[in-house]
């Protein structure tokens, strides 16, 4: 996978100095106080511990000589990932290992014959960061290798997320040779978009969540891995970490899912039920 540590270029959000002030003031007292009220979730990708065997059975690892990133079963022969995970990148040159907690072992791998991204993603906003991947032959789900239901609306503030990959467990460390996974609570996208000022647009489009006490969250090797509500369908892909996968007032980036589930159809994929 190419390079993507390069932090997001930046936006400009215009405002007057007494806005600007006044909400500076704002985004510090939301971030303290969603410091107190959020509760510091149990377990984390970053910092965190190994998901249940067959916990996650949609959670794929995507590769190419080796894992670089996630990605979530949709049906037996679609896998939904990041437009960043797979850009500029030969559709051949790919494999999907899936029905695994182990991203170098176990399940089954099957190649990829095709990958459409989403065709107004932006690489430097990181909007509509979606992609599709098609398997060169069908997957044999069935116990440890399930298809995921796509939630109808976008998460809303305050709700739970469940993220699972196989990312590292620290900035610049190593991928995790074992899925791991965070449960942590969405970040309403006006209190986003206040933490993260003029560096990055967030559209509606977005889910923000993870804002954390202690370092936890998802991390690079995370991208794209699905990211699960309380019913376990999937609702959002984890597009961007915080600063350093480890900020305390920025939250993680994630694409929502819902927004996409007509472009989704268009692609002659059919969905469970």
């Amino acid at each position: 996978m190419k390079n993507t540590k390069n932090p997001p270029p930046r936006t400009t959000v215009t405002g007057s100095p007494r806005h600007t002030r006044r909400w500076a003031v704002i985004t510090a007292g939301a971030a303290l106080l969603a410091a107190c009220v959020l509760p510091s979730p149990a377990h984390a990708i970053v910092g965190g511990s190994e998901a249940a065997p067959g916990a996650f059975p949609s959670t794929v690892s995507i590769g190419r000589t080796s894992h670089s990133c996630g990605g979530v079963i949709i049906s037996e022969d679609a896998v939904l990932t990041t437009a960043m995970c797979v850009a500029g990148t030969s559709a051949r040159t790919l494999h999907v290992r899936y029905g695994s907690n182990s991203h170098a072992s176990g399940g089954n791998v099957v190649g990829v014959s095709g990958i459409i991204s989403h065709p107004s993603y932006d690489s430097a906003t990181h909007a509509n960061d979606i992609a599709l991947l098609r398997t060169a032959t069908p997957m044999t789900l069935g116990g440890t290798a399930q298809a995921a239901s796509l939630a109808p609306t976008s998460p809303p503030s305050l709700s739970e997320l469940t993220v699972a990959g196989w990312g590292e467990t620290q900035l610049d460390g190593s991928i995790s040779p074992t899925l791991r996974q965070v449960t942590t609570r969405v970040v309403g996208d006006g209190v986003c978009q206040l933490l993260y000022g003029n560096d990055q647009q967030i559209s509606a489009s977005m889910v923000c969540a993870g804002l954390r006490v202690a370092p936890r969250g998802f991390c690079f090797g995370d991208l794209g891995s699905p990211a699960y509500n309380p019913a376990k369908a999937v609702t959002a892909l984890a597009t961007w970490p915080s600063p350093d996968c480890n900020s305390l007032l920025k939250p993680d980036i994630y694409t929502a899912v819902a927004p996409y589930k007509n472009w989704i159809l268009a692609q002659g994929v059919i969905l469970p039920a």
